[in-house]
């Protein structure tokens, strides 16, 4: 019996879950690096989503980048900011933004975008209601600058 295929929406709003500890996400992160070349997109929710898979190195650059983002702007003892479907063989990970958590855990009709997917899934536009700061976008923009 074959599965359906499933569309990136219906994966978004999937079961995932939260990586709490800074010392999980490092495990995280080097499972993911070991995945890097998986046919991974980037999407900066706001932004015109991706068309293509980006590089292995992209993977790992974006990886680096928003790591240091996060330990830098998120400053608690817990990470709590990024989530993933299978910590073990992701698909999918949505990363928040420190600076625009409103109620990203916990259950709200409205609740935030993350800033960030990761995805095995070619992106849709998850229609932000505001586009992203200037200062993300320009991090965005630096982080893919030719």
């Amino acid at each position: 019996m074959e599965t359906e295929p499933v569309d990136f929406r219906t994966a978004f709003r999937g079961t995932f879950s939260g990586i709490l500890r800074w010392e999980q996400l490092d495990a995280f992160w080097d499972c993911l690096r070991n995945d890097a070349a998986g046919n991974w997109y980037l999407y900066a929710v706001g932004e015109e989503p991706p068309t293509e898979t980006v590089s292995e190195a992209e993977v790992v650059r974006f990886i680096d980048e928003v790591d240091e983002l996060l330990r830098r702007e998120h400053a608690e003892d817990y990470c709590g900011v990024v989530y993933v479907d299978d910590v073990s063989v992701p698909g999918f990970v949505k990363i928040f933004d420190p600076n625009n958590l409103g109620v990203s855990c916990g259950y709200s009709d409205n609740p935030p975008l993350p800033g960030w997917i990761l995805s095995k899934l070619q992106p849709v536009d998850l229609q932000a209601p505001m586009p992203q700061p200037g200062n993300r976008r320009r991090w965005w923009q630096r982080l893919f600058a030719s």
